[in-house]
């Protein structure tokens, strides 16, 4: 599996981020965050599911690969990397699968890059039960109008202690706040940036 490197392999920390169902490693946001860990002193890594490297060498798009697949493409990413300093996480579905594995991989913590709580439009569809139980230090980053989950919405969700939400002002799923709000899409991925090198320095003091 090709994997992309940012930032110096020997930093204190390594951040392992996967990408969400309909963009591969190299989108802009993907690229952002990757550049933007690596300016903070981070190893940012960056892999690609095997449907997403399939449309890469047939053209084709296709859907997600099922869970199974999903999964053990994470665990065969994780086991090539010191666990003790290992953060894994991902943009919305790369972010969820990573969420799935934390626990059993025994990481040192989790980052979720606007996490997919619910399908848009059907907030009874929860994909929470796992997250009431989660052991690994957890940072999800979220838009407060995020379609998937909201400010109004995931408060009342219930979710493990070991999960901190960092809310985008008036960010959507991919953080983009409406121009009426005064703010641009770099001030919260920066914003976004800075929460998680925060958290990280954080894991590395306790």
């Amino acid at each position: 599996m090709k994997l992309r490197h940012d930032g110096p392999p020997e930093a204190p920390a390594t951040v392992i981020l996967a990408h969400g169902a309909g963009a591969g490693m190299d989108s802009p946001a993907m690229v952002a965050f990757a550049e933007g860990l690596a300016a903070a002193g981070l190893h940012a890594v960056r892999f690609e599911f095997p449907y997403m490297q399939r449309r890469r060498e047939t053209g084709k798009r296709g859907g997600p690969d099922r869970a199974p697949v999903l999964l053990e493409s994470w665990r065969g990413v994780i086991d090539g990397f010191d666990r003790r300093r290992l953060i894994i996480g991902g943009k919305s579905m790369g972010g969820r699968i990573a969420s799935m594995v934390a626990d059993d991989a025994g990481v040192r913590g989790l980052v979720c890059l606007g996490y997919p709580f619910h399908p848009p439009g059907r907030p009874e569809k929860l994909r929470t039960e796992h997250l009431a139980g989660l052991q690994t230090p957890t940072l999800i980053v979220q838009g407060t109008r995020d379609p998937f989950g909201n400010a109004g919405e995931v408060p009342g969700y219930e979710l493990s202690s070991a999960i901190a939400v960092h809310w985008l002002e008036d960010g959507d799923h991919s953080f983009k706040p409406r121009k009426s709000s005064g703010r641009t899409l770099a001030q919260n991925i920066e914003e976004a940036v800075a929460a998680i090198a925060s958290f990280i320095e954080g894991l590395a003091a306790s």
